[in-house]
């Protein structure tokens, strides 16, 4: 079992990434039930860095007292756009996530890991704007390939599972360009996956250290909050009592 929360503080939100849901966090967000922290695992809508923050300002907006925002991978950018806009975060927590400055595209970031393959594993499909019959590109991790990119480090049957129902990601959320950093203005912790082959194990290190982040390395692929629950739980346990 986890170690205690403090008896009163910040209300935990979860904020998935690309190819998942909120179901990605579940793991953790049973630790932090039984740990009894008051926690949200809540939908990123994937379709695009200010849509997507707008909408987790708003529901973070509407949650009673203060606010740790937890973001994993594509969710890093998204709530460090978002908070921002809200007045009750008072900490980021970053799980194998980008953690973007003003006017950086993802695109830009994932094309200079070393360690990332996930740009020449992408597939595209078309969704519908809601404008006429216009359609814009949105794009999926070739289920062949995405226990390699994402998944690595669980069994076969569990990896193949979430590639069977992943979430599609606009493709334009790579290459929007990122806001005002809620990092420069609030303490940061950070859970970087050693082997992380999807954002980039190398990237992610570098965007954690330049937002002055307490860096945790964990032993594990880009899914470290499924693979290794207790580990990024501790991460945000020790967030919580910092903030708390």
């Amino acid at each position: 079992m986890p170690d205690s929360a403090p008896s009163s503080g910040p209300t935990v939100v979860l904020v998935h990434g690309a190819f998942a849901d909120a179901a990605s966090w579940a793991f953790v967000t049973e630790r932090l039930v039984e740990a009894g922290v008051p926690v949200r695992a809540i939908v990123n809508p994937l379709r695009g860095i200010s849509h997507d923050a707008a909408y987790v300002a708003s529901f973070i907006n509407q949650i009673p007292g203060p606010v740790l925002a937890v973001g994993h991978s594509y969710g890093g950018a998204v709530i460090t756009n978002a908070v921002p806009k809200t007045k009750n975060v008072v900490g980021l927590v970053y799980v194998a996530a980008f953690a973007p400055d003003e006017g950086e595209l993802l695109g830009d970031i994932v094309a200079r890991s070393k360690d990332s393959v996930l740009t020449s594993a992408l597939e595209e499909y078309q969704f519908p704007t809601g404008e006429g019959s216009e359609t814009a590109v949105e794009v999926l991790i070739d289920a062949s390939r995405f226990r390699a990119v994402f998944t690595a480090d669980l069994p076969q049957l569990q990896s193949d599972v979430y590639a069977l129902s992943q979430r599609p990601i606009a493709a334009g959320a790579f290459a929007e360009k990122s806001g005002p950093p809620a990092w420069k203005n609030l303490p940061a912790w950070a859970a970087v996956g050693t082997a992380d082959t999807a954002a980039g194990s190398d990237v992610v290190r570098e965007m954690a250290q330049r937002a002055g982040a307490d860096i945790t390395e964990i032993e594990g692929s880009h899914v470290i909050m499924i693979s290794q629950p207790d580990a990024v739980t501790q991460v945000i346990l020790k967030a919580l009592r910092a903030v708390s």
